[in-house]
């Protein structure tokens, strides 16, 4: 460092931050206020398939690891999902879907109508 720059830097002493001041009566909210009621909960309805946003999106664009990465941030949607929909069972607030029907699922223990026995 130069002669010229040291004497500058001891004249400038340490730098002040410019702030705005708040006016002397005003002061921050009630911190200690009692808040207002909580609306009512509403029931959570699980996704059927969490990760269709993230599919939605593409392929992210690393080169080399764009099906890996496809299928960690699936693996990570559909874990947090799962852990959402624990947590809203668990505070009594899980729901059903109601506009859609439910899927056609093959039942255990149940013979086809078709079937000839």
């Amino acid at each position: 460092m130069s002669e010229q720059q040291q004497p500058r830097q001891a004249q400038q002493g340490p730098r002040r931050k410019r702030g705005r001041r708040r006016p002397a009566g005003s002061r921050g909210g009630d911190l200690w206020r009692q808040p207002p009621p909580l609306d009512e909960a509403k029931p959570i309805v699980p996704a059927n398939d969490p990760a269709a946003v993230v599919r939605s999106l593409g392929t992210p664009p690393l080169q080399g690891h764009g099906a890996l990465v496809d299928y960690y941030l699936a693996t990570v949607v559909e874990r947090a999902a799962g852990v959402a929909a624990a947590l809203a069972a668990t505070a009594d607030l899980l729901g059903e879907p109601e506009d859609e029907e439910p899927a056609s699922a093959p039942q255990f223990g149940t013979t086809p109508a078709n079937h000839d026995p």
